[in-house]
C-alpha cells in the first residue's frame, strides 16, 4: 500500500495553460515549470554549454592534445557500471580514431569502486604515461600520489561530489568542484567526457553526431535528472540510435525484441542498460565496452547475445537471493515489524544485491539494507523512501562500517562480517530514534482528471514533455470514481484488462501489476486509479489507453490505514499503545466472528490489506491484524510473514481466543 500524493496545480495561472493546453499545461504547473521563461528553459536547451567553462577543462584537452602529439602511451581508467561503460567507450573510440597508442582498464567489482594501487602498477608497468580517469577519481587521494610518484600524468574526469582535497593530479574535471564556473551541473561521467570531446575537437555537432548516442545511454543508465543539457543528449543520443549509428547498441536492442526506430528512454532503462550493467556484475565490463567499439557485425551479435546471457544470469541470481530473503522472512516474521528492513545472507552475489533491494523496497515499502556475506567480509546496498535519509543512517553507523557512501535515497556500505548483527541493532536504535514515525512510501500523480481530458490530441501535445526518466517522468494521472464495466484475464491470468467509465468516457485500462486473480472489484463497482495514458495506434485508427501504477476502491480512506498499520507494528515490536486505542485495537468476540467470516469467504484468495480493502468493512486494520495473528496462534490459519497469504486450515480442537498470545497480552495490558 502506497500512501498516493497527486500535486495541488494553481488556479490562477491562465498563461502556461493558454500556451500548452490543459492538460500539458497542467502537467507543466504540477513540476514547477508556471512562467513563460521557465517553459523555455525546460523546452529550449538545444545546445551544450561551452565546455571551457568547466574548471580545468582547457588543462585537460591541452595536456590529452599534447599526449597525443608526443606519442604517448594514455590509458583511460573506467568503471563497471554503465556509465562507466559507455564513457569508456566514448573516449577510447575517439583516442583511437585520433591514432593514439591508447588503452582502457575497467576494474572488476571485486576490486571495488574507483582506481586501486595493484592495477595501476599494472597500468604503469605496461608503460602509460598518462591515465584518464572517467566517472571515478575525484577522491582518489592516494591512488594519485602513486601515480604522480612514479613520474606519470593523471586527467580526473568526474561528476561525483568531490572531498575537501582534491587528488594532485594535471587537470580535475568535475562539474561539482566548488570553483567550478559551468552552468550545468547534473551530467554523469559520460556527460562530463562528452564535454571533453567537445574541448578537444571545437566542433559540437560532430561529437554529438559521433558520441550523442553513448552518452544518452551512459545519463539514462546512471538515473541522471533528464533536464537541461542531460534532456538535449538524450534526445540527440535516441536521435542516433533510431538511425543505427551504433552497431553495437543495435544489435544489444534487438536482442531484447526492441526495433532501434522505436528505441525510447524507457526501453533503454529497462531493456539496454541492464544487460550493459549485467557484464560488469557478473563478468567483466570489458566485454560491454568490446561491444560498444566493435564495427564487426559478426562480433556484435556474439557479444550482444552474451550480455543478454549474462543478464538471464543475474535475474536468476536475484531470484535466488529473494527466494532466500523470503525464507528468511518466514522463519522471523518480526525482521518485516522493524521500521526498516535488514536482511543478510552468505554467498549472495553483491553485484545483484542492490536490484534486490530495490524489489524489496517495493513490495514491503519500506528502506531495505542488503547485505552479501563472504570471506569474512559483508557488502552491503540500501535503498529507502522520501523523507528518509540513508547517507545520515550510514554515517550513525560508521563506527562498525569500514567504507560507506550514498545519499538521501541510496547508498552502499562494508563492514567485516561478525558486525553485521550489530550493525542490524544500531540501524534499529537511529531508526527509534529519530524516526519514531516513518514517512509513508508514496506515489505522485501530476493532476486529477477525467477520461474526458485524456483525448488523442492532448497526448500528442504530451508527448513533448519527452524523453521521460528521472526528474521528468512520464506523466501519471489520478482518475477518481470511475466504474468497471468490464474485465478480462491476459496472458494466462497474469494481467489484467478493464474498461474503466470516467468523466463520461469509456477508457481501456491495463493492470501490468495486477494478476486477474488479484482484481477483487466487480464490475459495476467504482475504483480510483493512478495511471499512465498512452496513444496507441492499430489499422490505422488511434485510441487511449490507462496503464495502471496504482488502483483501490474509490473512497478509500489511507490515513486510517497507515494510522492502523503503523500501531499494529509498534505493538508487533513490543513498544506497546496508547490504551485510548484499545477499544479500536483490540478485537471482541464480534469482531473475531467478522474476521474469521472474512476468512472464511476469501482465505486463500486476499492478502490481509486486500481483505481489508474489499472486505473489511468498517474493520480497523491493526484489528483485524491482530486478529490474524491470534487465529494463527490457535493453530486455526496459516499466514505468510507478509501475510500476504492467509488461509485457514482445519481446527483440531476448540480454544478460547480471547485468551491466546498477543490478544491475551494486550487484554492485559490495555484494557
Amino acid at each position: 500500500m502506497k500512501k498516493w500524493l497527486c500535486a495541488d496545480i494553481p488556479a490562477e495561472n491562465d498563461e502556461i495553460r493558454q500556451q500548452f493546453g490543459e492538460l500539458l499545461g497542467g502537467v507543466m504547473l504540477s513540476r514547477g515549470i508556471n512562467s513563460l521563461d521557465r517553459a523555455k528553459e525546460f523546452f529550449g536547451c538545444s545546445s551544450l554549454s561551452d565546455p571551457l567553462l568547466m574548471k580545468d577543462m582547457e588543462q585537460a584537452a591541452e595536456i590529452i592534445r599534447a599526449a597525443l602529439d608526443e606519442g604517448k602511451k594514455i590509458t583511460i581508467y573506467g568503471d563497471y557500471d554503465c556509465d562507466g561503460v559507455t564513457a569508456a567507450a566514448m573516449l577510447y573510440g575517439y583516442l583511437e580514431a585520433m591514432g593514439a597508442e591508447a588503452d582502457y582498464y575497467i576494474p572488476d567489482r571485486s576490486e571495488g569502486y574507483g582506481m586501486n594501487v595493484e592495477a595501476l602498477k599494472r597500468i604503469l608497468d605496461s608503460g602509460t604515461e598518462l591515465i584518464i580517469t572517467v566517472d571515478n577519481g575525484i577522491s582518489a587521494l592516494e591512488e594519485a600520489e602513486y601515480i604522480r610518484s612514479h613520474g606519470a600524468q593523471l586527467v580526473i574526469t568526474d561528476h561525483h561530489q568531490p572531498p575537501q582535497e582534491l587528488p594532485v593530479c594535471e587537470a580535475c574535471v568535475d562539474p561539482h568542484r566548488a570553483d567550478d564556473n559551468s552552468p550545468f551541473k547534473d551530467l554523469c561521467g559520460a556527460g562530463v567526457v562528452l564535454k571533453l570531446l567537445c574541448a578537444l575537437e571545437e566542433d559540437e555537432e560532430f561529437v554529438m553526431e559521433q558520441y550523442a548516442e553513448l552518452a544518452a545511454v551512459g545519463t539514462i543508465g546512471d538515473v541522471m535528472p533528464l533536464i537541461g543539457e542531460n534532456r538535449y543528449i538524450v534526445r540527440r543520443g535516441i536521435e542516433n540510435i533510431r538511425s543505427s549509428q551504433n552497431i553495437g547498441l543495435e544489435r544489444l536492442l534487438k536482442s531484447a525484441g526492441i526495433s532501434p526506430e522505436t528505441a525510447d528512454a524507457s526501453s533503454i532503462a529497462y531493456s539496454l542498460c541492464p544487460r550493459i550493467n549485467a557484464a560488469g556484475r557478473m563478468a567483466g565490463a570489458d566485454k560491454a565496452v568490446q561491444l560498444l567499439l566493435t564495427e564487426n557485425p559478426e562480433q556484435a551479435a556474439l557479444l550482444s547475445e552474451e550480455l543478454t546471457l549474462l543478464n538471464d544470469k543475474r535475474r536468476s541470481e536475484e531470484t535466488k537471493i529473494l527466494d532466500d530473503v523470503n525464507r528468511q522472512l518466514e522463519q522471523n516474521p518480526a525482521l518485516l515489524k522493524e521500521r526498516v528492513l535488514v536482511v543478510s545472507g552468505e554467498g549472495w552475489h553483491h553485484g545483484v544485491i542492490g536490484i534486490v533491494g530495490a524489489r524489496l523496497l517495493e513490495k514491503y515499502g519500506k528502506p531495505v539494507l542488503i547485505i552479501a556475506v563472504e570471506n569474512g567480509e559483508a557488502r552491503g546496498s540500501a535503498r529507502g523512501i522520501d523523507g528518509f535519509s540513508i547517507y545520515k543512517l550510514l554515517e550513525r553507523c560508521s563506527r562498525v562500517l569500514t567504507k560507506f557512501g550514498g545519499h538521501l535515497k541510496a547508498g552502499g556500505f562494508s563492514l567485516p562480517a561478525d558486525k553485521v548483527e550489530d550493525f542490524r541493532q544500531m540501524v534499529y536504535a537511529f531508526c527509534r530514534e529519530c524516526y519514531p514515525k516513518m514517512p509513508e512510501y508514496t506515489v505522485y500523480a501530476d493532476m486529477e482528471v477525467t477520461g474526458k481530458q485524456l483525448t488523442g490530441e492532448a497526448l500528442t501535445e504530451l508527448s513533448k514533455l519527452e524523453p521521460c526518466g528521472e526528474g521528468n517522468r512520464k506523466p501519471q494521472f489520478l482518475l477518481r470514481n470511475c466504474m468497471v464495466n468490464s474485465k478480462r484475464a491476459l496472458k494466462e491470468g497474469r494481467y489484467t484488462s478493464f474498461e474503466a467509465q470516467t468523466g463520461g468516457v469509456k477508457l481501456k485500462a491495463l493492470c501490468f501489476g495486477i494478476p486477474f486473480a488479484k482484481f477483487h472489484t466487480e464490475i459495476g463497482g467504482m475504483v480510483d486509479i493512478i495511471a499512465t495514458a498512452e496513444l496507441n495506434e492499430f489499422r490505422g485508427e488511434k485510441t487511449v489507453t490507462l496503464k495502471v501504477h496504482e488502483l483501490r476502491p474509490s473512497g478509500f480512506r489511507e490515513d486510517r490505514f497507515f494510522a492502523a498499520q503503523r500501531t499494529y507494528e509498534e505493538i508487533s515490536r513490543g513498544e506497546g499503545c496508547d490504551k485510548r486505542l484499545a477499544p479500536r485495537v483490540i478485537p471482541d468476540r464480534e469482531a473475531l466472528k467478522s474476521v474469521y467470516d472474512l476468512l472464511r469467504k476469501h482465505g486463500g484468495l486476499m492478502s490481509a490489506e486486500e481483505m481489508y480493502l474489499y472486505g473489511g468493512g468498517d474493520l480497523n486494520y491493526c484489528m483485524l491484524r491482530i486478529a490474524l495473528d491470534v487465529f494463527a496462534a490457535a493453530g486455526m490459519a496459516e499466514l505468510s510473514a507478509d501475510a500476504g497469504e492467509v488461509r485457514l486450515i482445519p481446527v483440531k480442537q476448540k480454544t478460547d481466543l480471547m485468551s491466546v498470545g498477543l490478544l491475551a497480552e494486550l487484554r492485559r495490558s490495555l484494557t
